[in-house]
């Protein structure tokens, strides 16, 4: 017996309510990026290896989707490496080209390879699909969209600003209310690590501290104990578990360091910036926030729900300083965030924040009562259809009935009603299958009677 179609796991197909509301918050997103000032670009779904690895930890590295050479280039593969046990460079020498990880390291390609053709700052945004090869579950797929606004060539902390004030807006817009907006910066995190002893381990210290909301604070610690013996136990623990985070400590425990002054400064910029600019949602520093990737060198920021933390962070992004450096384009820092379509696509969903409408395929249907009463109606539906309302002509002329039931089980609000008792008469019949009440106009009326209401 022959298996039925599926799809590979980590992937979806879209039905078409579920794309009509996917296309609702793309359409907020698309809106509220070119308010803010920012153009739409599109990368390729490959990139080469050299592009992708190196980039994002070997974590990162680890889930980058890697495509098998082709034709006379499989020959080069370099089996002894197999046989060896050296998996890496086994695979660098059987593929040339990964699925992009993420959207913001083909940026920085973008912008190194067109830098002559942008001007700067150039502020940029993507809704393109994304590919990791991670373990898939309830809000994590292996294929995904990213929807990424960024900044690059400019370093004021206004940007970072902007981007968070972007954040507020298109989720109020979305229905949220009940999100907190974290903010920390990559350089309090480093001195963090020197503080407690973890200087040659800084990637690591890092890494451990992003697994804090997965593994909880007694397993970061020990993992924290294994890159560094010098520490106070005590006084890390208290830093990790506070619910509210002092900067004016840090500044003390910092005190030597400007590295770490000037970023815990900036933070208080954007801090201060928005208790006189309120959000709608909250806004907050927290230590403990870390986001993984290697890029990032200044502000880190993640977006989560207060009341559905178990399904992530919907949104995050960060300042990354040299990153076009590794594609030859020296000093141009960026900053940027992505938006988690598919992870606020399923909160909203739970959240019921959905608006009714888009569960409509199509607003009016016509039915059917054969080619030559259509022909008469014909000039109507494309008035209608020019005033961008949804007509749909139901296809054969069967039963009424069946034509009904067809209407409301895509809550069509309106049927079209042209049999020959009123193409006789000169009317419409109107039938609302929302109530079920039918109604008559004049044909000549029918588009301003269906417009109008």
């Amino acid at each position: 017996m022959s298996k039925s179609p599926s799809n590979p796991k980590g992937t979806r197909d879209f039905l078409p309510l579920e794309l009509s509301k996917r296309n609702y918050i793309i359409n907020i997103l698309r809106k509220n990026f070119k308010n803010f000032g920012f153009s739409e670009i599109e990368t390729p779904a490959l990139e080469k290896s050299s592009t992708l690895l190196g980039k994002y930890g070997n974590e990162g590295d680890r889930l980058v989707f890697k495509i098998l050479n082709s034709g006379d280039k499989v020959k080069k593969a370099d089996i002894s490496s197999l046989q060896s046990g050296d998996l890496n460079s086994f695979i660098r020498s059987i593929s040339e080209k990964g699925l992009k990880y993420d959207l913001t390291v083909p940026l920085a390609r973008f912008v190194s390879q067109h830098q002559n053709e942008i001007t700067f700052p150039f502020k940029r945004f993507q809704i393109q699909n994304v590919w990791r090869a991670d373990r898939p579950q309830h809000g994590r797929f292996q294929e995904f969209t990213q929807c990424d606004a960024d900044v690059v060539g400019s370093n004021s902390v206004l940007q970072e600003i902007e981007l968070i004030k972007l954040y507020d807006t298109v989720f109020n817009q979305l229905g949220f209310s009940d999100l907190v907006i974290k903010i920390n910066h990559r350089r309090i995190l480093k001195e963090l690590a020197c503080y407690f002893g973890a200087g040659e381990n800084i990637v690591e210290f890092i890494t451990a501290l992003d697994k804090i909301d997965k593994i909880g604070v007694d397993k970061v610690l020990e993992e924290i104990k294994l890159l560094t013996l010098d520490f106070s136990e005590k006084e890390l623990r208290n830093l990790l578990s506070a619910k509210e985070f002092d900067l004016g400590y840090l500044k003390k425990i910092f005190s030597k360091n400007s590295d770490s002054f000037y970023a815990l400064d900036e933070l208080n910029q954007i801090l201060s910036y928005f208790s006189v600019n309120n959000l709608v949602n909250e806004i907050k520093f927290d230590l403990t926030l870390a986001r993984g990737l290697n890029y990032y060198t200044g502000t880190i920021i993640e977006v989560l729900s207060k009341t559905n933390q178990r399904i992530g962070s919907i949104g995050g992004g960060g300042r990354y300083d040299d990153l076009t450096s590794m594609f030859n384009l020296k000093n141009m820092s960026g900053v940027g965030i992505s938006f988690g379509l598919d992870r606020i696509y399923l909160l909203m969903e739970e959240s019921k924040l959905f608006p009714d409408y888009l569960d409509k395929s199509f607003e009016f249907m016509v039915a059917n009562f054969g080619i030559s009463n259509l022909e008469s109606l014909a000039p109507y539906v494309d008035e209608i259809r020019n005033k961008n309302r949804e007509v749909f002509i139901y296809p054969d002329n069967v039963k009424l009935t069946k034509q009904f039931s067809f209407a409301n089980k895509h809550n069509a609000s309106v049927v079209i009603i042209y049999g020959e008792n009123e193409r006789k008469e000169g009317i419409v019949t109107l039938k609302n299958m929302l109530t079920g009440d039918q109604s008559s106009c004049q044909l000549n009326e029918l588009v301003q009677t269906l417009t109008n209401s």
